[in-house]
Order: structure tokens, then C-alpha cells, then sequence
């Protein structure tokens, strides 16, 4: 697009970001600060997270980036000291996650930045809202491998939506205004503002709003209307349609929208890992979530579509399986507001460019007209078939032979007593898979994972984003003894800085998910996956390295433990009391337990497995 004055079109277009994201450009549109003069560009950057509207900063300071922080001192936005700049990112998009705004974070130059990566990384994969602001070594030692120098702008160049080097410190109150503006709309995601010490460090003035010079970004939010009416169509005529829903149903708000086309279509719907929450687990067209460990009903019935409407979502391989044997009945209607999904893995019979909000709620209004011209599908016999698939396989799970408390029951217990207004978040492996089919979810933003990266570590500081985002609310970190191990350190912080999250560690002694594919694919070579301490016979020593009770302790926090099944409902209501404090429970699991149902890697959706025994339920090849 041209470039732009605050009163236009185009930022007004940000102040209703489609992306959902209450950022910058509501402060741009109606917002204006005083004018200052003769301050310094680290008070300018400030003055431009106050009046975007920034509640919190996530970071660690450090000498590039350590301007900054002396205004921030007296600054209204508040800086949350972190143990380790990656859980500074990971708390950022916790934040951006749970409560729908912009997550900020900020490190110093080179490693302090490159911390940031992998954060940046996750955030970019699953479409979630970080503006990151680094520090950088000083604009005249840029290149000349200067002390804690890194070129984070090429380094994260693949990973982010955008990224800016501010080289006059003149310019900062407009790249900070781009970069929310960027991060918010759209399909938002990451963007990343690199300042020079001596840009932070020199002489400015300070006005705002800003004018936004963004040439040739315009996202597309209105979907075109010849092509909802050919989806509309398509939807009445078909008789096996599937809604399949993603997570950009989420980042674009358009979870009512959803429910009134599905009450519409009486279609089922199906939800991704990343859409958990954006349509009731209770409601009877609820199949579950798709995929390689989804519910059987879930994947069968994308399987023999004839129809699937994909919103905002992205047929990647996770869900899709070997992709060449994907649904091969199914014609494909795919809304996305980013045009480079559509077609990419999979070909759309009609392609929807558009924000999901708008496209949905004009595809009820298409849809109801063919309702009355007379063209109502009848999809009794389809649902007849979806419930036989439910009914004879529903979830489901075995408890350890050797009387070892189930991890499952742990995980379904937990989410029947937080309940469905908590907020949970889970690190990577079977216990994230576990939380996403035991754990029901009623409502869009309680669901918190690491979808697209699978980032090992990201619950505990994910976590803290979220309960500093929602105090009120009640957070769970659900974490693997891997997961937890590599970011617990912020236990410190939120024991500090009074941010009480509450984790429940199902600690199997493995890499849980590592040692299935062992079990499964390496004929039970346990090659380094065990994570507890064995002796010569492989057996476990009695010995807890290291003991999440007392590690708890000394992170500030109160640690309990559960190793029974009779005593899981009371430690999780203990828990659940104390709301003053960080709560970790180490809840010591069996350490064979395995996620069903399972499509094994590159394997066909056709061959879904229902239980150990390695058998396609339906017959390879044939569902």
C-alpha cells in the first residue's frame, strides 16, 4: 500500500485489526501524545510502548539494549524480569495467546537476541502476535564482529514477519507503530525492531501518532463474493462436508460466527491442534481433533469427505498424513486470510482469500439463501455413519499392569476440576497430545501450545505470559519431566514478580513421545531417552534426579507430590487452593504409556491406529 497518515483508511483498518488484536492501532487512531523534544531515542522507544498501549514487557537487559531500560524504570509499562531471554519469547506469546493483544519481549545484542530465536520461531509457525526489540552493538561497529555483535535481523529474517533496523533514532516511534501494526494484522506473527546503542543513546523529538510507510502491505480481510456464493453452493449439494477449523478461527475472533454455520450445515466440525477451544467440545457435531494422534471419527471423517471447508487452516502433514492419499473424494473450499496457503499442499476447489470472521459470517448469509431456494442436504445418513465411528471408537486408555498411576487419568482429572474456564498450556510430547484429547475445551483461548515448532520448554514460561495477561484466571502448566527441565528457571520469576501458575509435571523418567516411536518403529532399543537415573538391570534407582519437590522449593514455589491414583483429586484441590504462590505438582506416572489413537510419520490417514497392537483399524488402505 501507499504510504500513510494516521486519519486513513489504512490505519483505521488497524484500529479493527481482523486479526483480533487489540495493539497499536487503536492507539494510532485515537491516541495522541504530547510532542517532547530533546530526549533520547531509548525514551522515545518507551514513550512509543506507552502509547501503543504495551501493559508488559518480558525481557532481561544487557549493555546494547541497557538505554533503554533506565527510562523504562519510571515508565506505567511494566518489565517482568525472566531467568533466560527464551522464556522471555515464550511468555510473550503465552501472553499474545491467552489474551488476544500484542506479546512484547526484550533482549540485548548477540546472545541475548539469539536467545529470542526460538520463540520467534514458534510464534512465526503458529501465527501468534510478538513485537521482540533487541538491542544491537553500537551503528558504526555493525559488521566488524564487535563484542556480543549477531545479525539478528538475517538470522531471523525466515522466522519473522518482519523485521526493522532502526537507524535514526527519529524513526522510532514509527517502526515501533509498524511493527504492532505488522504483528496485529493480517495473519499476524512476529516482528522484530533491531536499535543500535548509540540510536538509543542520541537526541531526538517524540511525536505521536506516527505516519506508517508500509508500501504494498494491504492484507485482504474482505472475502470475494462470487467465490463465497460458489462455496455456499458446493456446501448445500455436498453430502459427507466436514468443517475443518484452525487456528486462524481463533486469532480472528470468529468463534460465534462458526457456531451459527455449523448449527446451519448441521455439519460436523473438526478442530486442529491449534483450534482446541474454538468450538465445544460438548456439542454433539464436535468430532474432536484431526491428525496423527485425533480422534479416529475426527481423521475418518476428512478421510471419506466429499466436501471439506478448511478455515484458517493449513492441511499440513500432521493433519493430512501422506498427503497424496489425503481425502480423495473431497472437493475443498479453503479460507485463509494468508493467500500463500491456499493451494500450497493441498488444491482448493474454490479458494477464499479473507479474515475468517468476515468469511464465515458471508458464508451464513450465502448458505441461507440456498437454504431458501430449496437446497437443503440431507445429511442423515452421513451422521449414522460418523456415530458408528465414535460409538465403536471412542478415546480411551489402559492403566500400567504394574499398578503405576496412569498419566491420562492424571490429565482428564485435572481438566474436570480446573474446568473449562481455566487456561492451560502444555510443553511438547504425549502429555501435550494427552491434554488436547482428555481435557475438554469450551471456550477459544484456553487451549496454549506449541503447535507448528513443537517447542519443547514452552509451557512453564508460556505459562506466565498468560497468568500475568489474566490474572483472574485460574493457568495450568501441563509439562513433560523433559519439558519441564529445560525452562522451569522462570519459576523463579513468577515467584518473584507474583504471578502464581500452577504445573502439574507428568513425570514418566523419559522422553515420553521419543521412547513410543522407540517402542514402536526401533524394536525397544531405549537409545537415550531415559531420563532418571538406571542401574545395570535398566531399572530406575530410587534416587529422583532431580527432585521436582524440593527444585520447586528452591524456585519459590510449593511443591507436592502424587503417586496414586487415590490421592490425585485431592492434590489437584490443594493446588487449585493456594493462589498466593506457584504450585508444582510432580505427579510420578507409569513409563510406558502410549497416545492413541496414532497415524504413524508419511503413513495414510486410511491406516489409523487405535491401539498398540500396530493394526490399521479399518484394514490397510481402507477406511
Amino acid at each position: 500500500m501507499n504510504s500513510t497518515t494516521p486519519g486513513d483508511s489504512a490505519t483505521r483498518e488497524a484500529a479493527t485489526s481482523l486479526a483480533g488484536v487489540e495493539t497499536t492501532a487503536r492507539s494510532l487512531a485515537e491516541a495522541a501524545a504530547e510532542p517532547v523534544t530533546g530526549i533520547t531515542g531509548a525514551q522515545s522507544l518507551v514513550r512509543s510502548l506507552e502509547a501503543v498501549g504495551v501493559e508488559a514487557v518480558f525481557g532481561i537487559p544487557g549493555g546494547a539494549i541497557l538505554p533503554a531500560y533506565d527510562p523504562l524504570f519510571d515508565s506505567r509499562v511494566r518489565h517482568v524480569l525472566v531467568r533466560h531471554e527464551q522464556g522471555a519469547g515464550h511468555a510473550a506469546t503465552g501472553y499474545a495467546q491467552a489474551t488476544g493483544r500484542v506479546g512484547v519481549c526484550m533482549a540485548t545484542s548477540g546472545p541475548g537476541a539469539t536467545n529470542l530465536v526460538t520463540p520467534l520461531a514458534d510464534a512465526y509457525m503458529d501465527s501468534v502476535p510478538v513485537v521482540a526489540i533487541t538491542g544491537q552493538v553500537p551503528s558504526g561497529s555493525i559488521g566488524t564482529d564487535a563484542f556480543q555483535e549477531a545479525d539478528i535481523r538475517g538470522i531471523t529474517m525466515p522466522i519473522t514477519k518482519h523485521n526493522f533496523l532502526v537507524t535514526d533514532a527519529d524513526e522510532i516511534p514509527q517502526r515501533i507503530a509498524e511493527a504492532f501494526h505488522l504483528a496485529a494484522t493480517g495473519r499476524p506473527g512476529p516482528v522484530l525492531v533491531d536499535i543500535p546503542k548509540d540510536v538509543l543513546q542520541a537526541t531526538t523529538d517524540f511525536s505521536w501518532p506516527p505516519r506508517l510507510d508500509l508500501p504494498g502491505y494491504k492484507p485482504t480481510t474482505r472475502p470475494h463474493g462470487k467465490q463465497v456464493r460458489e462455496a455456499a453452493a458446493l456446501v448445500a449439494a455436498a453430502r459427507r462436508p466436514v468443517l475443518y477449523v484452525g487456528g486462524g478461527v481463533l486469532k480472528a475472533q470468529a468463534t460465534a460466527e462458526l457456531a451459527e454455520l455449523a448449527e446451519l450445515t448441521g455439519a460436523p466440525v473438526v478442530t486442529t491442534l491449534m483450534a482446541r477451544g474454538a468450538f465445544p467440545d460438548s456439542s454433539p457435531q464436535h468430532l474432536g481433533m484431526p491428525g496423527m494422534h485425533g480422534t479416529v471419527a475426527a481423521v475418518t471423517a476428512l478421510q471419506k469427505s466429499d466436501l471439506i471447508v478448511a478455515l484458517g487452516a493449513r492441511f499440513d502433514d500432521r493433519v493430512t498424513g501422506r498427503l497424496s492419499s489425503f481425502a480423495p473424494e473431497a472437493r475443498v473450499v479453503h479460507a485463509d486470510i494468508d493467500p500463500a496457503e491456499i493451494g500450497k499442499n493441498r488444491k482448493a476447489d474454490v479458494p477464499i482469500v479473507g479474515d475468517a470472521r468476515e468469511t464465515i459470517a458471508e458464508l451464513v448469509v450465502a448458505l441461507r439463501a440456498e437454504h431458501e431456494a430449496g437446497r437443503t442436504p440431507d445429511l442423515t445418513a452421513w451422521w449414522a455413519q460418523l456415530d458408528r465411528w465414535r460409538e465403536t471408537y471412542p478415546l480411551g486408555y489402559d492403566w500400567p499392569e504394574d499398578g503405576a498411576l496412569s498419566p491420562q487419568y492424571v490429565i482428564e482429572r485435572l481438566g474436570a476440576i480446573a474446568g473449562p474456564d481455566a487456561v492451560y498450556a502444555a510443553g511438547v510430547g504425549q502429555h501435550q497430545m494427552w491434554a488436547a484429547q482428555f481435557i475438554r475445551y469450551e471456550k477459544p483461548g484456553t487451549w496454549l501450545n506449541s503447535g507448528g515448532l513443537g517447542t519443547m520448554g514452552y509451557a512453564v514460561p508460556a505459562a506466565m505470559g498468560a497468568k500475568y495477561g489474566c490474572p483472574d484466571t485460574t493457568v495450568w502448566a501441563i509439562d513433560g519431566d523433559g519439558c519441564f527441565q529445560m525452562t522451569n528457571q522462570e519459576l523463579a520469576t513468577c515467584a518473584i514478580e507474583g504471578i502464581p501458575v500452577k504445573v502439574a509435571v507428568i513425570n514418566n523418567g523419559n522422553l515420553g513421545m521419543v521412547r513410543q516411536w522407540q517402542t514402536l518403529f526401533y524394536e525397544g532399543r531405549y537409545s537415550n531417552t531415559k531420563l532418571h537415573p538406571v542401574g545395570e538391570d535398566g531399572r530406575p534407582k530410587p534416587v529422583r534426579i532431580p527432585d521436582f519437590v524440593a527444585l520447586a522449593e528452591a524456585l519459590g514455589c510449593v511443591g507436592l507430590r502424587c503417586e496414586s491414583r487415590d490421592d490425585v483429586d485431592a492434590v489437584i484441590e490443594k493446588a487449585m487452593a493456594i493462589d498466593d504462590a506457584p504450585v508444582v505438582i510432580d505427579f510420578v506416572v507409569g513409563h510406558d504409556a502410549q497416545v492413541w489413537p496414532m497415524v504413524a510419520a508419511g503413513a495414510s490417514n486410511d491406516d489409523i491406529m487405535a491401539a498398540r497392537d500396530v493394526r490399521p483399524v479399518f484394514g490397510e488402505g481402507q477406511v
